[in-house]
């Protein structure tokens, strides 16, 4: 029965392949706009690992490709569909990411991921009844890899910062915020937020400038290009492995600054990673409206 669903699922992911992946619907968070009426809100750390959504047989990323989990990894997940974060522990973004882009399900790897489930798309309620649904499907499945995100709600600003403070303290990358009235909406505007203590985004890679004195015959930096047309370059944040072999022209970056400059350009931009999976989302839908 399993080899059946196993052979099933790899024909439908060829299938796919074929005719181009349709991505899950899932919720994307906006920035923290502050002012928020806290007491309505769900919080929970934020986990820097890879998006995995069930679909009730598989799991998916983001843009719908389906993962080569190991077969004990999912073995009597229910069809409930589920979204969550794949992630392998503080620091180890790359890890699991390499996991989910090029490794097989026999890399033992796998042994050191978790699936941490934080919303129950098809659910039919809002968040505050998702909550306690997102927990009794965990208990059910009952293996330890899969964890319920922990959510919970503070009572102000003060006690906002201090779970903010204990995110980053172990190592963390933030929070998130989910209003628990609001019932499960794909994309952006869902009453869904992120808090970091520094912004993100996107831009792809369009050259490379060579480096000089110390980092001559390395790159020095690349140049991108933000999804709205604006060009800068980044140096730094790199380390010498990778700029001796940095990303290449055409790939999407992802890379932290602190707020802008009087031109409308990242301030203090530094290199994060190379994206996995390609252009962000608001770039994908564009292209499939073209």
């Amino acid at each position: 029965m399993r080899g059946n669903r196993r052979l099933g699922v790899a024909l439908l992911a060829m299938v796919c392949g074929m005719v181009g992946a349709s991505p899950p619907p899932v919720t994307l968070a906006d920035p923290y706009p502050g002012d928020l009426e806290l007491a309505r809100y769900w919080v929970s750390e934020k986990f820097d690992g890879v998006r995995g959504y069930w679909n009730g047989d598989r799991l998916l990323t983001r843009s719908g490709a389906t993962i080569d989990v190991p077969d004990w990894f999912t073995e009597g997940w229910p069809e409930t569909v589920m979204d969550g974060e794949l992630w392998a522990g503080y620091g180890r973004f790359s890890s699991v990411s390499t996991l989910v882009r090029t490794a097989g399900p026999e890399d033992p790897g796998w042994r050191a991921v978790s699936y941490h489930v934080f919303d129950l798309p098809t659910h039919g309620g809002d968040f505050d009844a998702r909550v306690p649904a997102i927990r009794r499907v965990v208990a059910a499945i009952d293996q330890p890899w899969v964890v319920a995100v922990r959510q919970f709600h503070v009572a102000d600003d003060a006690e906002l910062d201090a779970a903010m403070d204990a995110v980053l303290a172990r190592g963390g990358e933030g929070l998130i915020l989910h209003h628990g009235g609001r019932t499960h909406q794909a994309g952006r505007n869902a009453g869904l937020f992120k808090l970091k203590p520094y912004q993100d985004a996107e831009a792809r890679v369009v050259a490379i400038n060579p480096g000089q004195g110390r980092l001559q015959g390395m790159m020095g930096s690349v140049e991108v290009v933000t999804p709205d047309g604006r060009r800068f370059a980044i140096g730094s944040g790199f380390t010498d492995e990778e700029r001796a072999n940095p990303p290449p022209v055409g790939a999407w970056i992802t890379y932290r600054y602190n707020g802008e400059t009087a031109n409308g350009l990242p301030r203090f931009a530094r290199f994060l990673r190379l994206r996995p999976g390609g252009p962000p989302p608001e770039v994908e839908d564009q292209t499939r409206l073209e």
